[in-house]
């Protein structure tokens, strides 16, 4: 006799993050976990180190040095804003608040991995739907929905197909759903959208007792080592996610490098411009190897090969001389590498690889 888990624990299938090691390789660029190109904010960074005097002392438990300043940020009210250890921490704290066991959970056929992992560790169901040109399907969604629905996930833009909704169409997917019916909006890439019909969901928010949104340091402010990420809740959801998480679960060196890297506006700016140059040279130069590349409104873009076993013999290569990429098996994307956007460095020396390889 041992104790038990949940039987739905012994299905979920760990997370493993990208790869940071290309053994034998002389240079190294790592471009599979969608880090920033420039590294984190200059102010962020500061910020860390004039901390590191207060090591000693507990955190105020609701992360109001962050609240205050995200809420300063975006004009939103610092009791709507949940702080969290990364995004993650709060897509899964989500599930644990409002899920029970038999519940039913909506998300896409190439969505986070965290999603299912959330779902299952509570006992629920995971309703995966397609998605047909990589896209998320509005009406697909709004079909899958039963009487034991409880929650759907959305990520706009997705990760790692680069796709994104409409604010229509996510107003549309949300006015199809039933009051009940928890629509959380993952917006971890919202930064780098430049879409005059992309909206982060704020307003939604804002109008409806149903709707969450979350969003992450790790990305464009390059904070990623220090896990940090928020959610725009209405007042009952904020005061089910205090109730549940960690007293202490954002220290205070974390609050205080985000809030600095809030301010960091030339560093976002820089960012955004890199990521605007680099990300349409990667599309046009792979493209015109012969390979798909799908266009994208993350920092990443997703390269397409033959078969699965020629995405393995590309990946081996690349690695071989330093070139770290994503494979996207465990999203349902086994002939995919997903590659981030890196320094022209690493961009130029990815092209270059992969020319070869084609060549070979």
């Amino acid at each position: 006799m041992k104790p038990k888990p949940k039987p739905t624990i012994l299905d979920i299938a760990p997370y493993v993050g990208g790869r940071a090691h290309a053994p034998g390789a002389s240079r190294v660029f790592k471009l599979s976990s969608n880090e920033s190109a420039l590294g984190a904010s200059p102010l962020g960074v500061a910020a860390y180190r004039d901390a590191a005097g207060g090591l000693d002392i507990y955190p105020e438990g609701s992360a109001k040095i962050l609240r205050d300043a995200i809420g300063e940020t975006y004009g939103l009210n610092p009791d709507r804003i949940v702080c969290g250890n990364g995004s993650d921490e709060l897509l899964t704290l989500l599930a644990h608040g409002y899920l029970h066991a038999g519940d039913e959970v909506i998300f896409s056929e190439h969505a986070f991995l965290v999603y299912r992992i959330a779902t299952l560790s509570n006992g629920a169901v995971p309703v995966v739907v397609p998605e047909p040109k990589l896209r998320v399907d509005v009406d697909a969604m709004l079909k899958a929905v039963t009487t034991k629905t409880r929650l759907v996930y959305l990520a706009n833009p997705n990760n790692p197909t680069g796709s994104y909704l409409t604010s229509e169409e996510v107003r549309r997917l949300h006015a199809g759903l039933r009051p009940d019916i928890l629509l959380v909006i993952d917006a971890a890439y919202a930064e780098y959208v430049r879409k005059n019909d992309y909206d982060t969901g704020v307003e939604l928010v804002s109008q409806f007792h149903n709707v969450v949104m979350t969003r992450t340091f790790s990305k464009i402010y390059g904070l990623a080592g220090l896990r940090v990420g928020w959610a725009f809740c209405p007042p009952d959801v904020a005061d089910v996610l205090n109730r549940i998480r960690g007293p202490f679960n954002v220290s205070v060196p974390a609050q205080r490098a985000a809030a600095a890297a809030l301010k960091d506006r030339a560093h976002v700016e820089n960012a955004v411009a890199h990521n605007d140059k680099w990300k349409p040279w990667l599309i046009e130069h792979i493209r015109k190897l012969g390979l798909r590349v799908d266009d994208s409104v993350g920092n990443f873009v997703l390269i397409h090969f033959a078969n699965e076993a020629t995405m393995k013999k590309a990946d081996a290569f690349l690695t071989e001389r330093g070139i770290i990429l994503r494979p996207v098996g465990a999203y349902g994307l086994h002939n995919c590498l997903r590659l981030t956007v890196g320094t022209e460095d690493a961009n130029r020396e990815t092209l270059k690889v992969l020319s070869d390889f084609v060549k070979s």
